[in-house]
């Protein structure tokens, strides 16, 4: 089977072999030594010298850290989301209480960064600047690196959302200033749902310090506590740390420059064959991501049917459209354990269900 959705993405066999081992006790030292690998490994991927832990959670879980550490109920906050992942970060810090404005660019458009310099000139309680380094629902990378510098222009706290990106797309942490990034196990690092990568350099610390949000099991300052002992607060995913600390070694090995690089191509492939089959995309192209491709339906297929059809016949998962890009767009993903022939395979079956899901 080719499952080619955004995340859960395929596991390589040796991340697989590596979940199989025996249990270990989480408060000994085997795990401790085992903790203390995937932390120095995680730095490199996120190309940080600070803090990196890792929660037992899905993504989703790694963005509530990031806004519970950081802030207190009232504090003004900023996002520049556009997508439904941008979105849920903002759902997040409204649910603890954050004073939320969204300045909500169109979905698949790029965030514009007059209106962003312009909304942080206009209200300078704002604390907290929210973004999406790579919104999935839309297939579009957002450039983090201007984001950021507007940002740091007026000496804001910045969170980042890479749970798609890192490790696939670059995002140099300390060199872009990026006060807080979370990333998630089941896109790029190649294993399975359950871990959440975050990130917290010093002035995240110093706003951990002063934040008053509710937390317990999100709390950061037990994770870096007890990581200091080779423990995590609470009981880990330990067969998802085995495959962890093995697909870092598949990574490293494979060097960050050729994974982008890697990544960079296999997208180019995706889109100029969705193009010769006379498909659009639906992003702005100047923006678009490498780690999956959303395409127009373009009222000339049933997307649904498409994705039934690629399913049940060829044995290829794509996915759809999520809230109101439901039908009109199905999406490819093309991140972490995937090789150029996947990305041939998949287009070869596309050409052959497309003329059976025509409206």
């Amino acid at each position: 089977m080719q499952l080619r959705i955004p995340g859960p993405t395929p596991c390589p066999p040796e991340a697989l072999q590596s979940m199989g081992k025996q249990m270990i006790n989480h408060r000994g030292k085997e795990f401790g030594e085992l903790a203390a690998s995937v932390t120095e490994k995680l730095k490199k991927i996120y190309q940080t010298k600070e803090d990196v832990f890792v929660l037992t959670c899905a993504g989703t879980g790694g963005l509530e850290a990031a806004i519970v550490n950081t802030l207190s109920p009232g504090d003004k906050v900023l996002s520049t989301s556009n997508g439904v992942f941008g979105n849920r970060f903002v759902e997040i810090a409204e649910q603890y209480g954050a004073n939320v404005k969204n300045l909500g660019f169109e979905w698949g458009k790029p965030v514009d960064l007059d209106i962003l310099e312009q909304a942080l000139k206009e209200d300078t309680e704002i604390k907290v600047v929210l973004a999406t380094q790579n919104e999935t629902s839309t297939g579009m990378t957002n450039d983090i690196k201007s984001i950021s510098s507007v940002v740091k222009k007026f000496d804001k706290l910045f969170l980042v959302d890479s749970i798609s990106g890192m490790g696939c797309i670059d995002l140099p942490t300390d060199e872009w200033n990026c006060d807080v990034v979370v990333s998630g196990s089941q896109k790029g690092f190649m294993i399975p749902p359950g871990l959440s990568m975050v990130s917290m350099n010093k002035r995240a610390w110093q706003a951990y310090e002063q934040a008053k949000m509710p937390r317990y099991y999100m709390d950061l300052g037990k994770a870096k506590s007890f990581l200091e002992k080779g423990q995590t607060p609470w009981t880990p995913a330990v067969s998802i740390f085995f495959a962890l600390d093995t697909t870092l070694d598949m990574m490293l090995k494979e060097g960050l420059e050729n994974i982008f690089a890697r990544h960079a191509r296999i997208a180019q492939t995706v889109r100029d064959g969705v193009k010769t089959l006379g498909l659009t995309l639906f992003s702005d192209e100047r923006y678009l991501s490498n780690t999956v491709t959303a395409i127009n339906a373009d009222g000339k297929v049933d997307a649904p049917k498409l994705v039934k059809v690629l399913r049940e016949e060829y044995d290829v998962v794509v996915a759809g459209g999520q809230k109101n890009l439901s039908g009109k767009i199905f999406r490819i993903g093309h991140l972490g354990w995937i090789s150029d022939k996947d990305a041939e395979l998949v287009l070869e079956a596309l050409g052959k269900a497309l003329p059976k899901a025509y409206k």
